[in-house]
């Protein structure tokens, strides 16, 4: 079993979230005990912007067993379907934001995705199983 993991889980662990942290530790250790996690680069970047250097960034991703996965060429192109049906939809963010491309890497490369966006992802990418630690 594959778990892509968003950047708000990672930021409950990693910043000792009060409301959020404990929960999304323990989805994390559930993930790990069923298979692999993954991120692609938006959740990386977005991740890495919360320490003070690279070599802790990755240091605490390689500590809870996150790996980086890149998003596919056909994955790309699912998130600006996505964002189509987003702006046909009445949205108005008018660029392809991280969560779409981090929704199309979920459904094409994970077998689910653990986040508390839940209603964005089961919105736009039909088929993502989304699994909520805050639930």
């Amino acid at each position: 079993m594959i778990t892509a993991v968003d950047t708000n889980v990672l930021l409950d662990i990693f910043g000792a979230d009060a409301k959020f942290g404990e929960a999304s530790a323990d989805a994390i250790r559930q993930c790990l005990g069923e298979g692999a996690l993954i991120a692609c680069e938006a959740v990386w970047a977005e991740t890495a912007t919360a320490f003070p250097s690279s070599e802790k960034f990755r240091r605490a991703m390689a500590d809870l067993q996150v790996t980086f996965e890149p998003l596919s060429e056909a994955a790309a192109v699912k998130a600006a379907e996505a964002w189509r049906r987003y702006r046909g939809r009445g949205g108005r963010r008018t660029r392809i934001v991280s969560d779409f491309l981090i929704g199309a890497h979920a459904l094409s490369a994970a077998d689910r995705l653990l986040t508390r966006d839940r209603g964005f992802y089961r919105r736009y990418f039909a088929g993502l199983k989304v699994l909520d630690p805050s639930a």
